[in-house]
């Protein structure tokens, strides 16, 4: 078959790769002038950091078919991500741990000790938690919930926490114990020379063509047996029930001769400080040695049109619009959609890699039976 697939980011290149492997043509576009979407890595001019273009990307995973999937591409080196965070004057680490307890209120308290404490602090009126500060308040108290969360968290999303909901919290990280690990996966990691030469590798196959600088006209669909389609929902559609609504994000790029603040990630939680964190780029390969460094500021806002879309809101009235497209999406035949933007969902890279194999599979089981490949092989409703 002639498969389409729009978008040069993992979605594409995995399902792109599993198809090709399987004997069908794929072409590949993307809009940008570079393939690897938003996990796209390229090296600063000046210093040969490893820089993460559009913020840093550190892969962490449970499942083994996916991280043994991604280490037949290149070669993955060990990356815990640690991250701290500057609030009133201090600097604490992340997640809250019981370093950062016993820190934030001057004690020495062992694990059950902490447990009971922040147990006698927490906001026990609150019955089941509707929202994100609600959340806050009866697992950590009013201290903590202002010192790490109240502030970033209105920064990042733009508006009061008591307008968004638990869910978004709903893992609160809280740990009894000095693990200061920011994920719990068994497999943490990252690609030892960026994430765009593994892109690169998975797309290196003679079924495979891929053409950047190159926008997706709807009315090309009908040139191709099924279209894979990893770009905006609702930018499918010419946005025609309206957009849907995401954060985007702003850099502001600095250069450092030296160590500038000693680890990869800084969070900011006062209000005061505009930005939600400064990376520090070198630290995201400590393989490698760099006198430079390349820092970005962080600045999260609401996306317009011309923007890169970031992270969905999906709050109640994007929720109402996601489920028009959803409806528009399903009467659409000869297209899936995939992905962070074609699902609106928020997704972690394991999980978008798990998802395009899923989807491959799913494809080559309904060419094989005859049956109708569908909309969503995940429903993002």
């Amino acid at each position: 078959m002639n498969i389409l697939l729009v978008g040069a980011g993992l979605s594409g290149a995995v399902i792109g790769r599993r198809l090709a492997e399987e004997g069908h043509t794929v072409t590949i576009i993307d809009g940008r002038d570079h393939i690897g979407g938003n996990c796209h890595t390229e090296r600063d001019p000046d210093t040969n950091v490893m820089v993460h273009i559009y913020g840093p990307h550190i892969f962490h995973t449970d499942d083994a078919e996916v991280w043994n999937y991604v280490n037949a591409f290149t070669t993955f080196m060990p990356y815990k991500n640690r991250v701290k965070t500057t609030s009133e004057d201090q600097v604490f680490s992340l997640p809250i741990n019981l370093h950062t307890i016993n820190q934030y209120y001057g004690k020495t308290m062992r694990p059950a000790e902490a447990k009971e404490f922040i147990a006698s602090i927490g906001d026990s009126s609150i019955g089941e938690p509707q929202t994100f500060e609600d959340q806050a308040l009866k697992f950590v108290g009013p201290d903590l919930y202002k010192a790490f969360f109240k502030g970033y968290t209105e920064k990042q999303w733009g508006c009061s926490p008591t307008e968004l909901p638990a869910s978004i919290l709903k893992r609160l990280p809280v740990r009894f114990n000095y693990d200061d690990n920011y994920f719990f996966h068994k497999f943490q990691g990252m690609p030892e020379n960026g994430y765009t030469p593994m892109i690169e590798a998975i797309l290196d196959h003679e079924n495979i063509t891929v053409h950047l600088e190159t926008w997706f006209d709807p009315a090309t669909a009908e040139n191709y047996d099924h279209v894979f389609y990893a770009g905006p929902l609702d930018g499918y559609f010419d946005y025609r029930l309206g957009r849907l609504g995401y954060r985007t994000l702003d850099f502001k790029k600095f250069t450092y001769e030296g160590d500038y603040q000693g680890c990869a990630v800084m969070n900011y939680g006062d209000r005061d400080v505009p930005y939600t964190r400064i990376t520090e780029h070198k630290h995201f390969s400590p393989w490698e040695s760099h006198e430079g460094s390349v820092c970005y500021e962080e600045y999260s806002r609401g996306c317009e049109p011309e923007d890169i879309p970031y992270y969905p809101i999906r709050q109640v009235k994007e929720k109402a619009l996601l489920s028009d497209y959803v409806k528009l999406a399903e009467e659409t035949g000869g297209v899936t959609f995939v992905g962070r933007l074609g699902t609106y969902r928020y997704l972690d890279m394991d999980v978008t890699i798990r998802e395009a194999l899923d989807t491959a599979a799913a494809f080559l089981q309904s060419a094989e039976s005859g049956t109708k490949m569908p909309a969503f092989v995940k429903n993002p409703l």
